[in-house]
């Protein structure tokens, strides 16, 4: 089964009375909804690098022994910038990230993703918060990453450990 990103509908119906000042929550737009197709996957983060490739292979075998689909991650970057007039706090601006289509266009090519059913999601933000959020809107039984491995893991702390650390369902690294 190919791959392939979930889109809004056009004719979503959308709630009948408008959002007022007073309920702020009302104001925001709530993440589509996921496939039930993919309830109780296996979430997989996935950025194209040797150690995501392997998490990658492992969830594949764990979705084709639980008989369930793979949902695969990619976080894209955000960049801080700051506010330079007024001095405000800073702000998240996106960055434009034309990875995940590069690599959406080399997982349907590969012949090792046929064996599951999966699909690709891109998210912004910071990865361990968009993974856990990904595996409760799909209800995962699992999280798979890679280990981080270089200087940059040790001073800022593993997406692995810390994921580890705040997820609400069971993770595993792969080394």
């Amino acid at each position: 089964m190919a791959g392939h990103e979930f889109f809004e509908p056009a004719d979503r119906k959308r709630p009948l009375a408008e959002p007022t000042a007073a309920d702020p929550l009302a104001a925001e737009e709530p993440r589509q909804s996921c496939d039930p197709a993919f309830k109780h996957g296996v979430v997989v983060g996935f950025d194209g690098s040797t150690s995501s490739e392997r998490a990658l292979a492992y969830a594949i075998g764990m979705a084709r022994r639980s008989g369930s689909g793979l949902i695969i991650v990619h976080v894209a970057n955000r960049l801080p910038t700051t506010v330079w007039a007024g001095c405000e706090p800073p702000v998240f601006v996106d960055v434009p990230d034309h990875r995940t289509e590069v690599l959406g266009l080399e997982l349907a090519c590969a012949d090792y993703l046929a064996e599951v059913p999966w699909i690709l999601v891109e998210r912004g933000g910071d990865i361990c918060h968009e993974l856990e959020e990904v595996g409760r809107e799909y209800e995962a039984d699992a999280i798979v990453v890679g280990s981080t491995h270089g200087i940059v893991g040790r001073i800022f702390g593993s997406v692995a450990g810390r994921l580890a650390k705040r997820a609400q369902r069971p993770v595993v690294v792969i080394p």
